[in-house]
């Protein structure tokens, strides 16, 4: 059978309705990340807005949705394990959509803020309960399609946002948002829980009755069932505590899903996304700022779709060295060309630079350190530890948006737009050595194969 044929095989309408409800979360997610650079230009204008901003408090509407995401990945990890991974990613609609209602119908920069807030704690809750739920559910020779699934559609919600943002100011641009994420809700409904959920908590025969429904009709679970119950029964003959993520032979998996988030945050993408605009009016390219964000945002969207057809295919290191290498090579040129404007030196010739370099660098991005440190997460994690483990990481990944996002500014002022596109560089060639030497390839794995490499043994 053809790698091809026995892909198809094994996938079933259950994990895609499953894939594609979790990606419509992921969808507010994208559309939460990317408000601010099409709506504070709109949000500060005062023949706009009822209510006066200052640059230090339209920092701040970027800047509390990812420490609230810090809130909410911390928070999110206590809920994933006791009330279930799907229940988790409901749940969070709630704070979702009241966010979205406080700024569509903000009288007041405060009110702007709690929401913004609110939607930032459903975002740190929510892409803690995706890739944990999809790495638990997805047949192992799917689970990197299927698995990117939601940074696909979450890079479309960031388009989205760019092209609705385009027409309309902040306030219908909420509006629009808050509806946007009744259907994940919906599908939801139609989803099974995890089945590994299920056998930490005791209900083996709700467990395998998930599996059964996940996996394609008439196929015997009999051996992926048994296999994931001797592993959970391994791993309950231990203590299983928060401490337990900080015991030595789980160091290597933590450490590795800890410094990809690390590494994608301070790549300097946060700074893009939430800054796209202002970007373009500082470089004074020749393209129109907002049609560049739209550019940019499809571009995001479109390697996202090709991340989902290779990931499975070139594997998981070789997507993350491509992406090193291509935002290596294009912060570099902006860093050269906002160092040559600083000097005043004549660029009419090259304002498209900035829009090429931008393209590229989400172009490299998107195909590897945008969706693969999210899908190695529930793939390396071991799933003893899976659930606090998988909270430390999110709370690092939005407490490192947070820094990005809040600092961006600061760091423009002290070393300029050039020092700081110069900094993000060379990260990434850290992240690029930290690829090549430390990461391990996980495709067409089961999880309890990676956890056995990653871990040297069983979970006693």
């Amino acid at each position: 059978m053809s790698d091809k044929s026995e892909k198809l095989s094994v996938l079933s309408l259950t994990q895609i309705v499953a894939a594609f409800g979790l990606s419509m979360c992921a969808f507010s997610i994208g559309n939460a990340a990317a408000y601010t650079s099409p709506a504070l230009p709109s949000m500060t204008n005062k023949n706009v807005t009822s209510f006066s901003v200052s640059t230090q408090e339209a920092s701040w509407v970027g800047g509390i949705m990812p420490l609230a995401g810090l809130v909410g990945g911390i928070l999110g990890g206590p809920l994933i394990m006791y009330v279930g991974r799907k229940m988790t990613a409901m749940l969070s609609f709630v704070p979702f959509f009241i966010g979205w209602t406080l700024i569509a119908f903000a009288s007041s920069v405060a009110m702007v803020l709690v929401g913004r807030g609110l939607s930032g704690f459903a975002v740190g809750v929510a892409s803690l309960a995706l890739p944990v739920y999809l790495s638990e559910a997805i047949h192992p020779l799917i689970r990197g399609i299927l698995g990117l699934m939601p940074t696909l559609i979450g890079n479309f919600g960031m388009l989205s946002c760019f092209i609705i943002g385009y027409f309309a100011n902040w306030s219908p641009l909420a509006i629009i948002s808050g509806l946007l994420c009744i259907p994940f809700l919906v599908l939801l409904f139609f989803v099974p829980e995890s089945p590994r959920w299920y056998l930490t908590k005791g209900k083996p025969e709700k467990a395998e009755s998930a599996l059964t429904r996940l996996r394609r009709k008439n196929t015997n679970v009999a051996d992926e069932f048994k296999e994931m119950t001797k592993r959970l029964a391994d791993e309950a003959e231990g203590s299983n505590t928060c401490k337990d993520i900080f015991q030595k032979k789980y160091f290597k998996p933590v450490s590795i899903a800890v410094a990809l988030m690390i590494f994608q945050q301070l790549s300097g993408i946060s700074a893009v996304i939430f800054y796209t605009v202002m970007i373009f009016n500082m470089s004074d390219s020749s393209v129109d700022s907002y049609l560049s964000t739209i550019i940019v945002g499809t571009v995001n969207f479109m390697a996202s779709l090709l991340a989902i057809f290779n990931i499975d295919h070139a594997g998981r290191k070789v997507l993350l060295i491509i992406s090193a290498l291509s935002m290596i090579i294009t912060l570099f040129v902006l860093s050269a060309f906002f160092y040559c404007k600083s000097r005043e030196m004549n660029l009419d010739g090259v304002g498209w630079v900035p829009l090429v370099c931008l393209v590229i660098y989400v172009l490299g991005f998107s195909m590897g350190f945008g969706p693969i440190p999210w899908l190695m997460m529930g793939e390396i994690l071991p799933s003893r530890i899976r659930a606090p483990a998988a909270s430390l990481v999110v709370g690092c990944n939005w407490g490192f948006t947070f820094i990005v996002t809040k600092t961006f500014q600061d760091l423009i002022d002290l070393v300029g737009a050039h020092g700081a596109f110069v900094f993000f560089c060379a990260v990434c060639i850290i992240a690029l050595v930290f690829v090549i030497f430390i990461v391990p390839e996980t495709k067409n794995k089961s999880l309890e194969q990676i956890e056995e490499e990653l871990t040297g043994g069983s979970g006693k």
